[in-house]
C-alpha cells in the first residue's frame, strides 16, 4: 500500500496541543512502518482551516491521487471539519478506488454501521468548529468595537506578538515597504514573488513567496496602522510600517 499522509494545523493553541505538523507526521509515519505501507508523500498545511478546501497541499494531493492508494490522517478533523465536504471527499475516493484511514479513529467504511459511525464523528467536528468560530467572531468584533488590543492569532508578516500586542520586525518590515515600493513602480504581484524568492528572502513560515501572499500584504491595513475584523476598520494599538497614502495609493481611501 502506497499511503498519502495528510497534516494540518490552523493555530498555535493547536501546535501546544500536541498537534504540530511535525507530530502529527512523526505518529502517521511510525503508522505506516507498522503497517507496512510505503509512504508516497506527506503534504502539510499550516495556518489553514479545516471547513474549506482551499488548502495548497490537500489540493496537491488530491492531483496527485495516482501516486497513493490510501489517505492516512492522525485525526478525521484533521482532512475537514465541514461534513459535506467530507463526504465529497469519500466520495470521490471511493469513484478512483482509494481508501481512507485516520489513526486515531478506525471504522469499517464497508458496513453501514461504519459509515454510520464516521458520519456522526464528522458532524460533531463540524460542530465544534463552528462553536469555536461563533466564539471566535463575537470576541473579535468586541475587540473591533472597542478598539482593545490586536485581533488575530496569527503572526503576520511583518509583526511578532509579544505581551499580547503586535511589535514591528525590523527586518520583516523593510520587506513589506519594498513590496509597496515595487508595486507602485508598477512591478506585478507574481514579479514582486519572483524577486524575493530570487533574493532567498524567507517568508513568514519559511515556503516560497507566491501572489497571493504579496497581494495580502497589499490589501492588509494592518500595514497601515489598521485592523479591519468582519468589516470593522478602526485605527489598531500597533505601529504602522507603512504611511497611509502608500496604502490607500493602492487600495483606494481607508475610511
Amino acid at each position: 500500500m502506497r499511503a498519502a499522509l495528510y497534516v494540518r494545523v490552523s493555530t498555535e493553541d493547536q501546535a501546544r496541543e500536541g498537534f504540530s505538523l511535525d507530530a502529527q507526521t512523526k505518529r502517521l509515519t511510525a503508522y505506516c512502518k507498522v503497517r507496512g505501507w510505503d509512504i508516497a508523500g506527506i503534504y502539510r498545511d499550516e495556518g489553514f482551516s479545516g471547513t474549506n478546501t482551499g488548502r495548497p497541499e490537500y489540493q496537491q494531493m488530491m492531483d496527485n491521487m495516482a501516486d497513493w492508494d490510501v489517505l492516512l490522517v492522525l485525526k478525521m478533523d484533521r482532512i475537514h471539519r465541514n461534513s459535506v465536504n467530507f463526504a465529497n471527499m469519500m466520495a470521490n475516493l471511493e469513484k478512483n478506488h482509494k481508501e481512507f484511514d485516520s489513526l486515531m479513529e478506525q471504522f469499517d467504511t464497508t458496513t453501514a454501521m461504519g459509515r454510520f459511525v464516521m458520519d456522526i464523528v464528522q458532524r460533531i467536528a463540524q460542530l465544534e468548529s463552528e462553536q469555536i468560530g461563533e466564539r471566535v467572531l463575537l470576541g473579535m468584533t468586541k475587540k473591533a468595537e472597542t478598539g482593545s488590543g490586536p485581533m488575530g492569532s496569527g503572526q503576520p508578516y511583518g509583526y511578532l506578538y509579544a505581551g499580547g500586542q503586535l511589535v514591528v520586525v525590523t527586518a520583516e518590515a523593510a520587506i513589506v515597504r519594498r513590496i509597496y515600493d515595487l508595486y507602485a513602480r508598477g512591478c506585478s504581484m507574481q514579479t514582486i514573488a519572483d524577486n524575493l524568492n530570487n533574493a532567498n528572502i524567507p517568508s513568514k513560515t519559511g515556503v516560497s513567496w507566491s501572489r497571493q501572499a504579496i497581494c495580502n500584504i497589499l490589501h492588509n491595513p494592518l500595514y497601515a496602522g489598521y485592523q479591519d475584523w468582519n468589516g470593522i476598520l478602526r485605527p489598531g494599538t500597533q505601529e504602522a510600517i507603512i504611511s497611509v497614502d502608500q496604502y490607500e495609493s493602492v487600495n483606494g481611501p481607508l475610511v
